[in-house]
């Protein structure tokens, strides 16, 4: 039996008393609702003022917090699952899986775009409004979605090239490791993540301190748009923690089987809820235009 197998497994074998089970699903559910609360009053504004929508930036910025709703809400479904119906049709699985493992490879490669767009707004002010347009900041997320959908759909046809069409009308325990099994799968994934990775964060280093010689002679908006770098540097940080969970996840499971459920409860917490929250302050509360409009909505005040 390989690990991921061995994972499945203790899933099934070891389930919460009713309690912590009640205890996990209400902490969620407050997280996800709260999340999802402040990114719809983002959302809101934006499509409410034309000052950022035609914004490139803003455009980048909301893209990232509406991948962050869709990765809260179907990870949010998937967990409270888990517990009331516990096993699930695979082919449904395998819709939530797609779309959670493309919106967890968005994330990085979008923060590689906004910090590209702060760095040409920084170094190139003059060329920046020909440079970043609403139809090329349009075209690069169509791009960032096809690059993550063939990542997710190569674990599909891989899947459905190496397994019998059977496992997809049978009921798992949705987990990635359960509706795609493949040895080669796991290999890919980890090649992916590594490029991914790899080439973000060449991109964040490099503007991080194209912008840092900048801001020591320039207006205080380089020294903000180094801190946003820096931000955008720590969220990708807790990124990172998505791809090394699953490493994690097998050593803590070899030591205690018994706390599997727990170390999923922690992972999910820290992987796919933590990092959530920080885009809504990067922008949301940092910026002045955008915490002064988004205060009318949450406070309910007419302009």
């Amino acid at each position: 039996m390989n690990t991921s197998s061995a994972n499945v497994t203790v899933v099934l074998q070891y389930r919460d008393s009713f309690t912590k089970a009640v205890s996990k699903n209400v902490i969620v559910v407050v997280l996800g609702i709260s999340i999802n609360y402040i990114n719809a009053g983002l959302i809101h504004t934006f499509c409410k003022h034309q000052i950022f929508y035609m914004n490139p930036r803003y455009i980048l910025y909301i893209h990232l917090v509406v991948n962050d709703m869709i990765q809260v809400t179907l990870t949010l479904i998937l967990f409270i699952i888990s517990y009331i119906l516990y096993k699930i049709n695979a082919s449904i699985c395998c819709t939530f899986i797609l779309l959670i493992v493309s919106t967890t490879e968005n994330t990085p490669l979008n923060l590689a775009c906004m910090a590209v767009e702060c760095y040409i707004a920084i170094c190139f002010p003059l060329r920046h409004v020909h440079i970043c347009t609403i139809k090329r900041t349009l075209m690069l997320i169509g791009l960032i979605w096809t690059t993550s959908m063939s990542s997710a759909l190569s674990d599909l046809f891989i899947t459905l090239a190496t397994q019998p069409l059977d496992l997809f009308h049978s009921r798992v325990f949705c987990l990635r490791e359960t509706v795609f099994p493949n040895s080669l799968i796991i290999k890919k994934r980890d090649i992916t993540y590594s490029v991914f990775l790899v080439i973000v964060w060449i991109t964040i280093f490099y503007i991080y301190f194209k912008i840092l010689f900048t801001a020591k002679t320039a207006s205080k908006d380089a020294k903000k748009a180094r801190n946003t770098i820096l931000l955008h540097g720590f969220q990708l940080v807790l990124c990172m923690a998505s791809y090394a969970a699953p490493q994690l996840k097998d050593a803590l499971q070899k030591l205690s089987p018994r706390k599997d459920l727990d170390f999923l409860f922690a992972s999910y917490i820290i992987v796919q809820i933590l990092p959530r929250c920080i885009s809504p302050f990067i922008y949301g509360l940092r910026d002045n235009t955008f915490r002064k409009y988004l205060k009318r909505y949450l406070l309910c005040k007419v302009p």
